[in-house]
């Protein structure tokens, strides 16, 4: 069922042509489900949040997903107490651009002066004196993208940000950015069932398989989120054939496609289950034939 030496390859190269080259285990975690309901508040089962954390690093995943508008602030907090001090090929990359109402609702915050006041809060939260890479995530509403991504290029060049990427963008979008600076990452919705669907800013997929094109010409790595079946979505009967070839689930198979799919995909499953997460791991091991991909496409 499971092959030990893939064909796929087992790393990915972040900012490939900069002088500050990133090599990562290719299946990432994003933290996001580590906080309470609604992404809002401590997580319910905070010892099993900890030890999710504690286990990515044993598991070799040295990619960690983060936003200090999860929870607020939760994700970050529990990242640090799980991992501080950190392993020196640890990556973990924040997003700005949002921020949370009491009501739980989600809105941007992404002016300059809100970008600034962002960083420098993940920074204490994260115990870092730079992060790694920022994404800068377009949210509903948004206005200025271009001065929101100087007020970022700003940042990196005063030594806040190492490396710059965006979230939620169209093809348009990702290519104005392009033209500002190095864009290091893109961050979009992206998944089996979300591929070909395209909406506005208020939060599905835009324009996913142009986004991913984009990325494989100019070899920027494309982090898929949302990219697990839920219950809101209908299931493709499909990925349940493929599953019940493999004897794994349908979870696990759609994992297992994003990383087929495309060299430049850094898949981030994410889950407050301890045994889901050690699922998603052995789904980096499944060995999707040609045929198989055929079949899902």
């Amino acid at each position: 069922m499971y092959n030990t030496l893939m064909s796929i390859a087992k790393t990915i190269t972040i900012a490939g042509k900069s002088s500050h080259p990133l090599t990562v285990n290719r299946l990432g975690y994003g933290t996001m489900r580590l906080t309470g309901p609604g992404i809002y508040g401590e997580p319910p089962r905070r010892d099993e949040a900890l030890e999710i954390l504690r286990q990515t690093a044993k598991h070799g995943i040295n990619f960690l997903d983060t936003a200090d508008y999860y929870g607020e602030d939760v994700t970050n907090r529990l990242i640090a107490e799980a991992l501080y001090p950190y392993n020196h090929d640890l990556v973990i990359c924040t997003k700005v651009g949002g921020a949370r109402k009491p009501d739980k609702s989600w809105i941007p915050f992404n002016k300059p002066e809100n970008l600034r006041t962002s960083i420098e809060n993940n920074l204490r939260t994260l115990k870092l004196d730079q992060i790694t890479l920022v994404h800068f995530r377009v949210m509903h509403g948004d206005s200025g993208f271009e001065a929101s991504m100087e007020a970022m290029f700003t940042m990196q060049q005063e030594g806040k940000i190492l490396h710059v990427g965006v979230s939620n963008v169209d093809a348009e979008e990702l290519q104005a950015a392009m033209r500002m600076g190095a864009i290091a990452t893109v961050e979009n919705m992206y998944g089996h069932a979300q591929r070909n669907t395209m909406t506005g800013h208020g939060g599905v997929t835009r324009g996913a398989e142009d986004i991913l094109h984009i990325c494989e010409e100019n070899e920027i790595p494309l982090i898929p989120f949302f990219s697990l079946l839920t219950a809101n979505q209908k299931k493709d009967t499909r990925v349940a054939t493929i599953a019940q070839k493999y004897g794994v689930s349908e979870a696990q198979i759609n994992i297992a496609w994003l990383l087929h799919r495309s060299p430049w995909m850094l898949p981030i499953p994410g889950t407050s289950s301890l045994k889901h997460f050690e699922e998603n791991v052995r789904a980096a091991d499944i060995e999707l034939s040609q045929e198989d991909m055929d079949f899902l496409a």
